[in-house]
This record gives C-alpha cells, sequence and structure tokens, in this order.
C-alpha cells in the first residue's frame, strides 16, 4: 500500500495558526477550505482562538449545531444573510471547498485562502486549486491505525471497500482472524 509522509498534525496546525496571525496582522480574512464533516471540526478544535474572531460558512455552522447536541462544541460564529461582512475583517472564516470562488466568498473580501486536505501533500495541488497557501492535513488513518481501528471496535465482521480490499480483506484475515468481505463500489484505489 502506499505510504505517504504527512508532518505531524500539531506541526500543520502551528502553521495554520501562525499564517492566521499574519493574515490578521495585515489586515486580512483568512479563509480555510475543508470539509464540511470532520475536517472543518478537526480544523477548529486545533485554532488559536486568541488570534482573533472566528466565522462559519452556513454547512460547518450546520454540521457543528447537530454535534453540539451530542456534547462537542467547536468555536465560531455563523456567518448569515444579516452579518455584516465588512464589519468581520480581520478574521478567520471556515468554509467548505465547495465554496472557493463563489459569490459567498467573495464578499469577504480582501483574504487569503487556504485548502487543508491530504491533497495538498502531492506537488501541484495547491496551484490547481488555485489558493494562496496549502495544509497537508489527511482525513485517512495510516496502516497502523487502520489495523488498532478494527480492532478496538471488537467487531467481528469487517466490510472493506474504496481501494486494495483485495489485500486487505487477506490480511484481515490471516493477522487478526476476523471475518472481512470486499464491498464493490463505483469508486476504486
Amino acid at each position: 500500500l502506499p505510504i505517504y509522509n504527512f508532518a505531524p498534525a500539531e506541526k500543520i496546525y502551528a502553521a495554520i495558526n501562525h499564517w492566521w496571525a499574519g493574515n490578521t496582522a495585515a489586515g486580512l480574512n483568512t479563509v480555510l477550505l475543508g470539509y464540511a464533516l470532520g475536517k472543518s471540526q478537526a480544523i477548529l478544535n486545533a485554532l488559536d482562538t486568541s488570534i482573533g474572531n472566528i466565522y462559519l460558512h452556513g454547512a460547518v455552522a450546520n454540521v457543528n449545531d447537530a454535534l453540539r447536541i451530542a456534547g462537542y462544541n467547536f468555536p465560531g460564529t455563523r456567518i448569515t444573510t444579516e452579518t455584516d461582512r465588512k464589519q468581520i475583517t480581520p478574521s478567520l472564516i471556515v468554509a467548505p471547498p465547495s465554496a472557493l470562488g463563489t459569490p459567498w466568498l467573495k464578499k469577504l473580501a480582501p483574504y487569503k485562502v487556504a485548502m487543508c486536505s491530504g491533497w495538498m501533500a502531492l506537488r501541484g495541488a495547491r496551484r490547481r486549486y488555485a489558493t494562496d497557501r496549502g495544509f497537508a492535513l489527511s482525513d485517512h488513518c495510516d496502516w497502523n491505525q487502520l489495523n488498532d481501528a478494527i480492532i478496538a471496535t471488537g467487531a467481528e465482521h469487517i466490510y472493506v471497500t474504496h481501494g486494495y480490499e483485495t489485500p486487505f480483506v487477506r490480511w484481515i484475515k490471516e493477522q487478526h482472524g476476523l471475518q472481512a468481505y470486499e464491498v464493490k463500489t463505483l469508486f476504486h484505489d
């Protein structure tokens, strides 16, 4: 299986906070793009809230509202149609990647935009997304984390999909003695 070497998350979050502080000092908004479920909450959880105000795209705010019911609280204020976008500068805004290039985002100028994705570990990815900065934050666990998670669940039946199904199913059966099955989808490797 391919191995990607990512910097420790703590270093990436420190770099995000440093970049945000620099943008704030320059009077610019900082826009961090990450998936509304999971990635955005990981980012919000690691932010140094002493740097400034944090605002949220509606998609991120909706996920946070749902998670709040389960006892999770993340910083940030929802941007609504009533939000005076000229008054929030300089702040940090967390939004999904789909916000890039939209009128919603353009109303938040002046800003610098960063994509937070495992894809940022690939050469040229930041340029392809046309962002000012890229932070290589992966949603995916590594080999050891994946095996540890399987054992930690206590599950007796493991269903494998989304790449390398056959060798991983064989590994689970041989190394863990568990029932494992391939699930074929339209997505490959």
